[in-house]
């Protein structure tokens, strides 16, 4: 095959090539000639879609050339490219001839030095503030006792002794260890699934749920503890229900998920420590409170005794109590006896007295008078009883006769008529004289203003005041030390101090004043 680039033979037409041949030779030359290479620059715009493939740009101040991170390198990355950060990637050349530009594959990508990545870490640190992630509101208390306590940590190092080693001296408790990648590219999301994970467990299931979480890791470099740096990590710590200690590093060290966690521990150690109290300090503590208790109740029952007996030697003895109502009740009881024989016997004669005077003839009389009696009220009840309905109903059959409704429909109605008619005369009148008060009143008004020094005013004339007082003469006027002279739209006064124009008062003036 002729090689593209090869200048046609002088005479000879230019060979044709399809647009994939071309496009296909240029992608040649370029992977050719330059292979794997290593780019500094900031990460411009960063574009994620749904194939997990990493879309961004790399740019200085004069150029810009496009970047693509496959899935499967973007899953193995240690430090995931952002917005603004100055990296160094390294990949290879090539051509997308769908769209007729060039491009680098990415295979690995680094932050350009420790500068880069505290820039980075600076920016995320105050997005998540800006947020309110770090407000000291949202951090909840440690429980004082957990019963089960979560460690987020690699079970291969020393982090985990330290923290089962200071619990097992404090106070046993029961430990629940997630294992996850401490760094690397698998740090972070292996620490979002394992809070995510306790936080998920059911209250009182067969896993137990951690009452704690402690998420734990030994000393390092910036980079070694860059995965507890990642937003997703700090924001799974803000989502966490259940508090959370951060003991990431030595005290020096500071990463992102200490400002959101609910307590900061400078050492894994110092984590376990603020987990659990010390079990002695507690057995002695209690051990006080019980004897504190125990003479507090003897003492208060000793001075409640004390006092009983106290109040005891005040009190008179029981024979002295009981002397005088053992008495009484001797002395009444042997008048018992003889009063109710007494009784008794009265009340037998007034019995026999009263059985005296009963007789059974007198009775029967008595009944058959009284029978006879109410016969013959019986006998006159009846007849007496249909008169009265008779007569009733007589006068309610000429009642009933007499009462016509059409009649008293029409004289109401009549009556209706007439009460319209008379209240509307009364409202006409009503009316009619409020009118005739109300022309008068305009009347009188028109006159008390034609009448009125005010209105003289209006045509050039004035009022002239000296010393308060009405001035008639010129004698007058010469003797007051001030004058005022009233207009028609306001006053001045002459000979003292000018007050400038005025409204006009109200107070009338003598009609001989004008001029």
């Amino acid at each position: 095959m002729m090689d593209l680039f090869d200048d046609p033979v002088e005479g000879e037409n230019s060979p044709e090539f399809s647009v994939t041949e071309l496009s296909g030779a240029i992608k040649r030359v370029i992977e050719g000639e330059f292979g794997h290479v290593r780019i500094k620059g900031e990460v411009g715009r960063v574009s994620r879609p749904r194939s997990g493939h990493i879309y961004l740009d790399l740019k200085d101040d004069k150029s810009v050339i496009n970047g693509v991170i496959w899935k499967g390198v973007a899953s193995r990355l240690q430090t995931q490219p952002e917005e603004g950060m100055e990296v160094v990637a390294t990949g290879r050349v090539t051509t997308f001839g769908g769209q007729s530009k060039y491009q680098i594959v990415i295979e690995d990508i680094k932050p350009a030095g420790m500068g880069a990545l505290m820039a980075l870490l600076e920016k995320r640190k105050a997005m998540l503030s800006a947020e309110g992630l770090f407000d000291p509101a949202l951090k909840r208390p440690l429980p004082y006792l957990p019963e089960v306590i979560g460690v987020v940590t690699s079970p291969s190092g020393a982090v985990i002794r330290d923290i089962l080693h200071r619990l097992r001296d404090r106070f046993p408790r029961k430990v629940l260890i997630w294992p996850v990648a401490v760094q690397g590219a698998k740090c972070a999301p292996e620490v979002v699934r394992a809070i995510e994970g306790f936080n998920a467990m059911t209250i009182g299931g067969a896993m137990p749920r951690p009452d704690l979480l402690i998420v734990a890791r030994g000393g390092g470099s910036v980079e070694d503890l860059w995965g507890f740096n990642e937003e997703t990590v700090a924001r799974a710590a803000a989502a966490s229900d259940i508090p959370l200690i951060s003991a990431v590093g030595h005290e020096t060290d500071t990463t992102l998920i200490d400002f959101v966690s609910d307590r900061r521990a400078p050492t894994p150690t110092a984590a376990a420590e603020l987990a659990v109290p010390v079990r002695l300090e507690l057995m002695a503590l209690l051990d006080q409170q019980a004897a504190r208790m125990s003479g507090a109740l003897s003492g208060g029952l000793q001075r409640r005794s004390q006092r009983l007996q106290d109040l005891s030697r005040a009190l008179p003895r029981l024979d002295t109590l009981l002397d005088g109502p053992r008495q009484r009740l001797d002395t009444t009881g042997a008048r018992l006896g003889p009063a109710l024989m007494s009784g008794v016997q009265r009340r037998k004669v007034r019995l026999a007295d009263a059985a005296g005077g009963l007789r059974p003839a007198t009775m029967q009389r008595m009944i058959g008078a009284e029978r006879r009696r109410f016969e013959g009220l019986s006998a006159r009840l009846r007849p007496a009883l249909e008169r009265a309905v008779t007569v009733k109903a007589d006068r309610f059959k000429a009642g009933a006769g007499r009462f016509d409704p059409h009649s008293a429909v029409e004289e109401m109605a009549s009556h209706r008529e007439t009460l319209d008619a008379v209240a509307k005369r009364i409202v006409d009148r009503g009316q009619s004289n409020i009118d005739t008060a109300r022309h008068k009143i305009e009347a009188m008004d028109r006159l008390r203003l034609t009448l009125g020094y005010e209105a003289t005013l209006t045509r050039g004339y004035a009022v002239v005041r000296g010393d308060g007082d009405v001035v008639t003469t010129k004698a007058a006027a010469g003797k007051a030390q001030a004058l005022e002279i009233q207009f028609a739209d306001g006053k001045i006064e002459v000979g003292g101090k000018a007050t400038g124009t005025r409204k006009a008062s109200s107070k009338p003036a003598d009609q001989g004043s004008l001029f």
